[in-house]
């Protein structure tokens, strides 16, 4: 598909999935408004020194995140409070960030943007240097009816763009479709899954992206307690956005702190590694325990995931 039009688009997403929760009514996706807002998340333009883009932490290649990092990267070499989440299947949720303290994806982009360590900018300085441009001016122009760039515009161009990146074509999601089968090993894992991990990370985003404490010991040196840290809340201390179990193979390392390089790690942390406290959630009381072929087995069913054509798909790449 190529993005040069103001006609509507709809979003592509396959029956297996849910509605939606995005109000596309609000901002209508347009092919114009799509590709305005590509270029802007390849662009370092958005940061302080014009070194930073959206795409320097969320790589297409990586599924959106910034795997191999604990923390995301900014101007400077100044370096981020979490690690990168991966940016895929947007318009499912209605909370954004670890925390959850963005909860439009319209204007999400202002975080990144204002953080100091990250991309270091004003919004309006932003503006202002886009303005400048004649590239964007006539980006612009062919997505608004007229040249001129505002900061509701960038954010919604830059969400347009995010929300078009849907990953659904795992081996999963051709098993729902009837185009795959299982091998059995997948499928001991795909019971496994279901009967230990399902009630967090329900199917078919593999998450339900409400919030919940895992168990995950406090970090000390980034002082993060999740969703207290902005509400101040007892219940919310230590409590994180669960984040999708697709695409697991190019979103290394997990957690919001990047602390786990492997997937071994992980089941570690949930059979030894689990710290009792008052907001742990209920399905984690008991440590979650399998034994190595079970193991194998639940990891080949999470490979099932992976979604290759998401990130080999030139859609989403770089600007031309």
């Amino acid at each position: 598909m190529a993005f040069y039009s103001l006609h509507d688009l709809q979003l592509i997403y396959p029956d297996h999935f849910p509605k939606p929760v995005y109000d596309f009514k609000k901002n209508p996706l347009k092919s114009s408004t799509v590709e305005l807002g590509r270029k802007l998340f390849y662009d370092p333009v958005l940061s302080r020194d014009n070194t930073i883009s959206c795409s320097s932490c969320h790589l297409p290649d990586h599924a959106f995140s910034h795997a191999g990092n604990h923390l995301s990267k900014g101007i400077e070499n100044g370096i981020g409070d979490r690690n990168s989440p991966a940016i895929f299947n947007l318009a499912w949720q209605k909370t954004f960030m670890w925390d959850g303290s963005v909860v439009n994806i319209d204007v999400q982009a202002l975080a990144p943007i204002n953080h100091p360590a990250e991309m270091g900018e004003d919004i309006n300085a932003v503006v202002r240097k886009l303005n400048k441009s004649k590239e964007y001016k006539t980006l612009f122009y062919r997505s608004f009816g007229d040249s001129l760039a505002t900061s509701e515009r960038l954010m919604k161009a830059l969400s347009q763009f995010q929300l078009t990146i849907v990953s659904a074509h795992s081996k999963y999601d051709q098993v729902k479709q009837g185009k795959a089968k299982f091998t059995p090993s997948e499928n001991n894992g795909y019971q496994l899954f279901k009967q230990n991990c399902s009630s967090c990370h329900q199917e078919p985003l593999f998450s339900t992206y409400e919030f919940a404490n895992n168990g995950l010991s406090y970090n000390s040196e980034l002082k993060d307690y999740g969703k207290w840290n902005k509400t101040f809340e007892p219940a919310d201390k230590m409590m994180f956005k669960i984040p999708s179990l697709r695409n697991l193979a190019y979103t290394y390392p997990y957690m919001h702190d990047g602390r786990f390089k492997t997937l071994y790690e992980v089941l570690e942390h949930y059979e030894k590694g689990i710290e009792k406290n008052p907001n742990l959630a209920r399905q984690l009381e008991k440590p979650i325990i399998f034994n190595t072929k079970e193991k194998e087995d639940l990891l080949a069913f999470l490979a099932a995931l992976n979604d290759s054509i998401l990130v080999s798909n030139e859609e989403y790449k770089k600007f031309k």
